[in-house]
């Protein structure tokens, strides 16, 4: 882990200006925590830039995320029924484990949010994303072979990713690269 002071006995501290970037598809993340030891959390900060959408997905492990700046969207389920929801500055979206979600940013301006999640969500974000620069933006699309490397995993971890026809029954229209 860069720039993150480790010891089990001595408090973190993550240099928010050095932090490795990682593109996931599309937003990035920096980890804020170490997300490795058996009681770490993770806490992750996120960017999903202007017209980036996570698809419909689930997982078993809960994740929350706070909003800091920007306006994004929540897809969450009740009742078997679809609903979005806006996210801003200092909202909070808790998923519990395995239920459906998305995330959407339909807005102009990228959106920043903090992630707290279990450790194994970290280590998923670390196998399938990919080191960029600080300041490239926005991330360019994915390819075909990570997409393939994103569905490899995906299986391996549990997750469950929607059809294109689940995601257009939502409001997504997410067609992977040939």
């Amino acid at each position: 882990m860069s720039n993150l002071v480790r010891d089990k006995d001595v408090a973190l501290r993550a240099d928010g200006g050095a932090i490795e970037v990682i593109d996931v598809l599309g937003p990035t993340i920096q980890f804020l925590s170490s997300c490795e030891g058996e009681n770490d959390p993770c806490v992750m900060r996120s960017i999903i830039p202007p017209g980036v959408t996570i698809p419909l997905h689930s997982h078993p492990e809960p994740e929350t995320s706070v909003a800091i700046s920007g306006r994004i969207e929540g897809l969450k389920e009740s009742a078997g029924n679809f609903e979005w929801t806006l996210i801003g500055r200092g909202d909070v979206f808790h998923v519990p484990g395995g239920v459906k979600h998305a995330i959407r940013n339909l807005s102009d301006e990228p959106a920043h949010v903090v992630i707290a999640a279990p450790r194994s969500i970290g280590r998923f974000f670390r196998e399938i994303g990919t080191p960029i620069a600080p300041d490239a933006h926005p991330p360019a699309p994915p390819s075909a072979k990570v997409i393939k490397r994103f569905l490899e995993a995906s299986q391996r971890y549990g997750y469950w990713h929607a059809t294109p026809e689940e995601n257009a029954s939502v409001g997504i229209f997410f067609v992977p690269p040939a």
